[in-house]
């Protein structure tokens, strides 16, 4: 669709207005192959935001980076069943290389276990040598049929973590940990809430004795399974012969982690946050935080304002009240192109916030601020008389303007969490529901339904086959319901634990 053209409604069709989000605000672009997307640099922006912040939180954490091949031998997929049962299916294979077919086919990475436990298990001899705590950032391939830009495509980029420890406790303890880690920076970092909880035995990962997720609620009331950190146990340890002596002197096997998040945290951040007018992207995440739009009608005009929009961008950028990280600022220079189509530009792209500087302020020492995420800069004025709505801008003086920047991201970055989390739970159900009143709302406006559940995974497939609804998790402590549902949602009997349903991407 061309770009003077309004973008679809979230309501009208909240598929066709990710799509056209994503590539309007330019984040990502279609591949010449199928399946495949190309990320652009504002995209790829936030990732490199991403990444930093995690790579930050590895490292305080002990964790080491390291890289593997992306090929893989395909016997290697083969030897821990549960895994290569799993992954088979969407598996790409290389059988020829150099012209030659070869003597063993090669797997191009889904996922990195196997490769990396064979490579641990020549590493270790003794407990001394454990724990191995490895994290490598990559691309990995999995051949989807149904793809989605960001959400689900062939080919996307990762961070995948591979530990190994001593004891089953201590690794379950590395799980954990992990997961919290997650948690927190979807949350301080996406104000993106997330529950977190344990995956039932058909939803865990292939190969794994358990797996834990992050689940998140996306405007259209589904789930989006946004991380997940795995207790693999003695699986692949078995499999690779992953050995080493212990203090008593006997052999065991070491017990080994994997965990993992992916650029699906973009389309996450997406659909969390974005709306009828575009992307928002949280501060701590946007590429750009802060946009200048300079306006001039004379050429001498535009040579005064464009020094002093650079003078106030130098000044923001060299800022230190946060560390070394100043505040990230672009000047919209361009000419040609009325204000207003720069201001409806730079909201599309999510901006946190826009400076507009123009002769009068210059007069007067300030600028016009205006918030991406449409709150107002300071309590929300009385409507003014004549039934006009009040201005959502706000004018700053340019002395102090760093320190009053900086305030005005923080509260941008705390006021969408919380408007997230509000949403939330506005769409979460936790009342007693009969299966008949479920079937009801999964095929209406759906959300994260608490309920009870018997435990049996004949139960787990009904409810999905016939009504596209998956258990998303059995929640930790802290999110299951203040009078925990006694009874299966489906057949009445004694429950086994309260789980979260709900249709998921």
């Amino acid at each position: 669709m061309s770009d003077d053209k309004k973008l679809t409604s979230r309501a009208e069709d909240f598929s066709a207005w990710y799509n056209e989000v994503v590539l309007r605000a330019q984040l990502a672009d279609y591949s010449p192959v199928r399946g495949c997307m190309v990320i652009r640099p504002d995209g790829y922006g936030i990732w490199e935001r991403m990444q930093r912040a995690l790579d930050d939180q590895f490292k305080a954490t002990g964790h080491r980076n390291a890289y593997f091949p992306l090929l893989i031998p395909e016997s290697f997929l083969r030897k821990e069943a549960e895994h290569v049962e799993g992954f088979a299916p969407e598996a790409a294979v290389v059988t020829h290389g150099g012209g030659k077919k070869l003597d063993e086919p090669l797997v191009i990475r889904p996922t990195s276990e196997t490769i990396i436990y064979s490579m641990f298990a020549k590493w270790v001899q003794s407990y001394r040598d454990l724990p191995i705590l490895i994290n490598q950032w990559a691309n990995v391939v999995r051949w989807e049929m149904r793809t989605r830009l960001f959400l689900r495509t062939l080919e996307f980029l990762w961070q995948e973590g591979h530990t190994a420890h001593v004891t089953h406790d201590e690794a379950e303890v590395e799980t954990l940990m992990i997961l919290g880690l997650y948690r927190r920076f979807m949350e301080e970092h996406m104000a993106m809430p997330v529950l977190t909880g344990l995956k039932t035995h058909s939803e865990k990962f292939a190969g794994a004795l358990r797996t834990y997720s992050c689940e998140a609620m996306m405007q259209d009331n589904k789930a989006l399974q946004a991380g997940t950190s795995h207790n693999l146990g003695q699986n692949f340890s078995r499999a690779f012969e992953l050995q080493f002596q212990s203090e008593s002197g006997g052999m065991e096997f070491a017990w080994n982690t994997s965990w993992g998040v992916s650029t699906r945290m973009i389309g996450g951040l997406v659909m969390t946050h974005g709306d009828d007018n575009g992307l928002r992207i949280p501060p701590k995440l946007a590429p750009t935080e802060v946009v200048i739009v300079p306006i001039w009608k004379s050429d001498e005009e535009r040579a005064r304002l464009l020094e002093a929009a650079n003078n106030v961008k130098q000044a923001l950028t060299s800022w230190t009240g946060r560390g070394h990280d100043g505040i990230r600022v672009h000047v919209d220079a361009r000419e040609g192109i009325k204000p207003g189509a720069k201001y409806y530009e730079w909201e599309l792209r999510g901006v946190p916030l826009r400076l507009e500087l123009g002769p009068r302020d210059l007069q007067s020492n300030s600028c016009m601020v205006a918030r991406r995420d449409g709150n107002f800069i300071g309590p929300a004025p009385a409507e003014v008389p004549g039934g006009k709505a009040p201005s959502r801008k706000a004018v700053l003086s340019l002395d102090g303007l760093p320190t009053a920047i900086n305030d005005i991201l923080t509260t941008i970055q705390s006021d969408m969490l919380a408007a997230a989390l509000a949403r939330r739970e506005a769409n979460s159900h936790r009342e007693p529901m009969t299966y008949d009143t479920f079937r009801e709302l999964m095929e209406g406006d759906g959300g994260f339904v608490y309920a009870g559940w018997n435990g049996d995974p004949a139960i787990e497939a009904k409810v999905k086959e016939e009504t596209k609804a998956t258990i998303r998790c059995i929640p930790d402590a802290e999110f299951r319901s203040k009078d925990a549902p006694t009874t299966c949602m489906v057949t009445g009997e004694p429950a086994k634990h309260e789980v979260v349903w709900a249709k998921a991407y």
